[in-house]
């Protein structure tokens, strides 16, 4: 049977049209599984359905290290076509106005935005995968699995806990905690792994202290969350938060030497806060007297850990700067030790992520983060520009 060329030709176009509709669905359906990119002309549409926004710089390293969980989040409720929630980001760097009306301090600043509300619910927990779904479940009214049907962390194998991406966030939530994140195929872990089991089998009947272990390989949120860069990395956390990494030798005796230090570390620092001379122009605040300290003037606080290198270094800047503005009745230059059992709920209010955080408060409410050079000469320009003309 003989076919016209029109029949011909006609067949090529539909066999191309095909080709094109179908690449350009799997395109569309891939790009739909990103994070959703808001402008200021288009975040309007945030409030038109429930939206979990990301606000960022591409600059900044803790933005780096979510975007793959983020990635992870937008992918999970995206293929849901009943999830009824848009995940999304903006970028700060482009879009400065919308960021300062959202009043975006630092990066990444999270918000939970409900259809048809105007105002966001900023999210303060840890950054998992899990941790996220659990405040959408909350967010959205839905009920979250009874405690029975939860994933439970195992029981300790010689007193060591292996954890999982299901189980960390709820296991290191509260207490002392010594984790070591692995890969399976790293030599050092190999080396190692004897070592720490012999450790959590010498501390199994000590109830200040738990020794864990995360296979990193398998449990990649966890890890990027906790920003881990090498294996093993072993890190001291106490409730849900990294408070030192252990750096020194990894014998048996200088890791119970570690354990022992830090579970009596409270009562060292409190002898070593009781030795710090009261001529000292640099503030001291905690939990109990934070928020009446900075409820007047402004406040210039460092919150920091004893054991933080670069807050070692700013400290004799800080003093300094304590003096020049000794005389400023309404400018105070304050620290705050994070490490301290007193000021951990206050530091994880303040949403401090990282030593030092500098942040500047006005009249009670933190107005700005510091984020430039740490010379003297920067941090007064930088507290200046900020103060009332008539105490210039």
């Amino acid at each position: 049977m003989m076919i016209s060329f029109s029949e011909i030709f006609l067949r090529v176009i539909i066999s191309v049209s095909v080709v094109l509709i179908s690449r350009f669905t799997v395109t569309f359906a891939s790009s739909s599984l990103k994070p959703v990119d808001y402008t200021g002309d288009t975040f309007s549409d945030v409030q038109k359905t429930n939206h979990f926004v990301m606000f960022y710089a591409p600059w900044c390293g803790h933005c780096k290290n979510l975007a793959p969980t983020w990635d992870q989040l937008a992918e999970k409720y995206h293929k849901d076509d009943n999830s009824g929630l848009t995940i999304g980001k903006v970028d700060c760097v482009k879009e400065t106005a919308l960021c300062s009306e959202q009043d975006v301090t630092g990066y990444p600043t999270l918000k939970f935005f409900k259809a048809g509300e105007n105002e966001g619910v900023k999210y303060r927990g840890t950054r998992s995968l899990k941790a996220f779904s659990t405040f959408i479940e909350e967010q959205l009214g839905i009920t979250v699995q009874d405690s029975e049907t939860q994933p439970k962390v195992p029981e300790p194998v010689s007193g060591l806990v292996e954890l999982t991406e299901d189980t960390f966030e709820d296991h290191v939530a509260k207490g002392r905690h010594f984790v070591k994140f692995y890969a399976p195929w790293c030599g050092h872990c190999q080396k190692l792994a004897p070592t720490w089991e012999e450790l959590a089998k010498s501390l199994e009947h000590d109830t200040s202290v738990v020794i864990s272990k995360i296979d990193c390989t398998a449990h990649r949120s966890v890890c990027n969350d906790f920003e881990i860069k090498g294996y093993p990395t072993l890190l001291w956390i106490e409730d849900g938060k990294k408070v030192d990494k252990y750096q020194g030798p990894r014998t048996i005796e200088e890791l119970k030497a570690f354990v022992s230090k830090m579970v009596g570390s409270d009562a060292s620092q409190a002898t070593r806060s009781s030795d710090v001379q009261d001529s000292s122009p640099v503030v001291s605040f905690s939990g109990e007297n934070f928020e009446h300290g900075i409820a007047r003037g402004l406040t210039f606080v460092k919150f920091f850990a004893p054991w933080c290198g670069h807050c070692k270094r700013l400290a004799p800047t800080w003093e300094e700067l304590g003096k020049k503005f000794a005389s400023h009745s309404l400018v105070k230059i304050v620290k705050v030790d994070c490490t301290s059992n007193s000021n951990k709920d206050l530091c994880n209010d303040e949403e401090v992520d990282g030593f030092p955080s500098l942040f500047l408060y006005k009249d009670g409410k933190r107005i700005a983060e510091y984020n430039g050079s740490r010379t003297l000469d920067d941090l007064y320009e930088f507290v200046s520009k900020h103060m009332p003309h008539d105490e210039l």
